[in-house]
């Protein structure tokens, strides 16, 4: 037992703490909402074997979630986390997966987590090992369809940095490339509107952050499972990834980030004709700007999707990341259905953010924008809600005056 008070404990764009209780609380809610959203699915036909790469938080832990329990497939997940450890908590994915495994041990679900760096070709050969022995070999038990084979792989790996297996490490930056970047961004410590500047990358960094974030990883992972003849015919995989507006372009979609992002995208038709004997195929799904740990680091984008969330909020299109992925499951790649495409092959999550009348009505706000105003135009109080809520802090319900078992089993 390792019961404490949990409090949270802001360190730059991250919480050191995570609360157990909370972080419980909030994966049962997004269990809802999964559930609800993918009941007509869910009787349309039975999703097979997903494998999530990246599976403890946003779009990966969503993705877990609904296939999971929105869906009956059974899941193995990839995710690289800390357990509790003395009087540290562990972190918030660790958390989430621990009460996603208990849900699913309740009710007989088959989910699995491989806690290791997905880089690493050994993480891949425990998840070959695992695919085969509580899989394909398992086949009809514990819910594990006749033919064990993966039907869906989902790549949603958000990392700062990568090792080579000759101890080769590559960071990944956020720098704009082949000019400073200086803008408008918020700081959130004392919730004012001020300017951030960011010197340009050096060639190096755009090559170290293609590594990282682009679609090398991705391709590999299927390159393996299909040699390990572990992928079903008509086997789809999914990458996510973002474009965004026009006013944070200068510092994600034409710097590192979004160099690394057009990689991602551009692997998706070489992963695509590997597929061909299978008739399978990988697509990427551009998603809607949300607020993720990730995102908060980005000069300008929290300050965007402050303004975003106000705007959609007000319109009634807003969609938190659990909605997204539902809609993702529903109408793109759950059973029964297939893939709606824009003219570049991609599923665009992104379609209400980029609806022309809400971009105008940001855009006008951005330019206006100033401290003075900041609290009228912009939804800060959510925003800080729902970036405390990644860390299972303000999650309605939860007592957190009150010691929480912090020795939390991912099993």
């Amino acid at each position: 037992m390792a019961l404490q008070v949990v409090q949270p404990r802001i360190r730059g764009f991250v919480s050191v703490s995570a609360h157990p209780e909370g972080c419980a609380a909030n994966v049962r809610l997004q269990v809802a909402t999964a559930r609800a959203g993918l009941e007509a699915t869910r009787a349309a036909g039975r999703l097979g074997t997903t494998v999530v790469i990246g599976s403890s938080a946003g779009y990966g832990l969503a993705s877990t979630l609904s296939a999971c329990f929105g869906l009956d497939a059974p899941v193995l997940g990839v995710c690289f986390e800390r357990p509790a450890e003395g009087d540290r908590t562990a972190t918030a994915g660790w958390y989430n997966l621990a009460e996603a495994h208990r849900l699913a041990r309740s009710e007989g679900r088959h989910l699995e987590t491989i806690n290791a760096d997905a880089y690493q070709e050994a993480t891949k050969d425990a998840v070959i090992e695992a695919l085969r022995d509580r899989y394909l070999d398992a086949s009809g038990a514990a819910g594990i369809p006749a033919d064990g084979k993966v039907d869906l792989l989902i790549y949603s790996l958000a990392a700062p940095r990568r090792f080579a297996p000759d101890g080769t490490r590559w960071e990944s930056v956020l720098k704009p490339i082949g000019r400073r970047f200086t803008g408008k961004t918020i700081d959130l410590r004392n919730v004012t509107v001020t300017e951030a500047s960011l010197e340009a990358a050096t060639d190096e960094e755009i090559a170290a952050t293609i590594k990282v974030m682009g679609g090398e990883d991705w391709a590999r992972w299927v390159e393996r499972l299909q040699e390990a003849d572990l992928l079903a015919p008509g086997f789809r995989t999914v990458a996510y990834s973002y474009v965004g507006p026009q006013v944070t372009h200068d510092i994600y979609r034409t710097g590192t980030i979004g160099r690394a992002k057009a990689h991602l995208e551009a692997t998706a038709a070489q992963i695509t004709r590997q597929l061909a004997p299978l008739e399978g195929e990988a697509v990427i799904s551009v998603n809607k700007g949300v607020v993720t740990q990730a995102s908060a680091a980005i000069p300008g984008v929290s300050l965007y999707i402050s303004l975003l969330t106000r705007v959609m909020k007000a319109r009634g299109t807003d969609e938190s990341v659990i909605e997204q992925i539902v809609r993702l499951f529903r109408d793109h790649i759950g059973p029964g259905a297939a893939p709606r495409l824009d003219e570049g092959g991609h599923i665009r999550l992104d379609d209400r953010e980029l609806d022309p009348a809400v971009q105008a009505e940001v855009n006008a706000l951005w330019d206006i924008l100033t401290t003075g105003n900041l609290q009228q135009h912009a939804d800060i109080e959510g925003y800080q809600r729902t970036f405390a809520a990644l860390f299972g802090f303000g999650i309605d319900g939860v007592d957190y005056d009150a010691p929480t078992e912090t020795d939390r089993p991912l099993e």
